[in-house]
């Protein structure tokens, strides 16, 4: 089993992880670290093994092969006392429409046999922390936004150390989204949260780290800075005096074995490089050659999503 440096084993833990449904190949040796305390998001489109992956941690379903452990234990003997540790949140929560958010809170909390003036108190902080403490709307008139919040604060109720979302964003409108998504942020350090989305962009809004899952298998596991700067594409944009300016300098750089892609635009050159290193050194001397005037010389940041798309293209390969 592996060990943080201070000798505390990972919220979660997959080795060879591998669920076959019939002839259906799921989740396909999975090998996964997820370390405590931060935010970590599991990425990948939809039917690529997310929810597969999250019910064997849940306890909800079992490994075809390998292993799956969550705060040091085997998901498959987890006793009862490891399991009230955890906190789940399946995609679509289900609630007792005539339920108030607090009496939903209550009831939790009694299935986990806490004492009365616990419940209170927690159901207090969550609600506050859900903004759902001056609602007495009844559960059934609730928007799918005050659902997903009031879901989180009920799979916290025990204050877990491993709280797992399934697609908490998913259908959800902006407005909801934000709210959702600063709830899941206002645990970074207090808990550890793992949760699935295809949503790029709440990625890497709140999390810290991410793995990326593609037909069953992990193709990246990285923090969101380390991951993005593995992206071999790189965009750089030129900005020039005047057209015909930008025509030598595309006339030069023209045929370029690190040029993947260029667009002449507005004087702007802007290109799609493999090599940055070349690109940095060859279309500096391309200007000076020409005795083009240069304006502007910008090298874009890759975003989530082009190491997104990068991945799972070349898996599609």
């Amino acid at each position: 089993m592996t060990r943080s440096p201070n000798g505390t084993p990972p919220a979660i833990e997959l080795r060879g992880l591998t669920k076959a449904f019939g002839p259906t190949i799921a989740l396909d040796h999975v090998d996964l670290v997820v370390q405590p305390g931060v935010v970590f998001g599991f990425l990948g489109r939809n039917g690529a093994g997310k929810t597969t992956a999250l019910r064997i941690l849940a306890g909800l379903a079992r490994p075809t092969a390998g292993a799956a452990r969550v705060l040091g234990h085997d998901v498959t003997g987890a006793s009862e006392a490891v399991r009230q540790r955890m906190g789940f949140l399946p995609d679509v929560p289900g609630f007792y429409p005539w339920m108030t958010a607090r009496e939903c809170l209550e009831f939790a909390g009694r299935l986990f046999e806490l004492d009365s003036a616990t419940v209170s108190t927690r159901a207090d902080a969550l609600l506050d922390m859900a903004g759902l403490a001056s609602v007495s709307t009844r559960i059934g008139g609730f928007s799918r936004g005050m659902k997903q919040r009031l879901g989180i604060a009920q799979a916290l109720i025990n204050v877990p150390s491993l709280l797992m979302l399934d697609e908490p964003t998913s259908a959800l409108d902006p407005i909801g989204r934000k709210e959702v998504l600063d709830m899941i942020a206002s645990l970074r350090g207090r808990t550890t949260v793992f949760f699935s989305t295809h949503i790029l962009a709440d990625v890497e809004r709140v999390c810290d780290a991410v793995a990326i899952l593609e037909r069953g298998r992990v193709v990246a596991s990285a923090g969101i800075a380390e991951l993005t700067a593995r992206a071999t594409a790189k965009a750089i944009v030129v900005e020039l005096e005047n057209d015909r300016d930008t025509a030598m300098v595309a006339s030069v750089l023209a045929g370029k074995n690190w040029l993947k892609a260029l667009d002449t635009r507005d004087r702007s050159l802007h290109m799609t490089v493999s090599d940055l290193a070349a690109a940095q050194r060859e279309i500096p001397a391309a200007i000076v050659a020409t005795g083009a005037p240069l304006r502007r010389f910008e090298i874009d940041e890759a975003s989530l999503e082009d190491v997104f798309v990068e991945l799972v293209e070349g898996d599609d390969r």
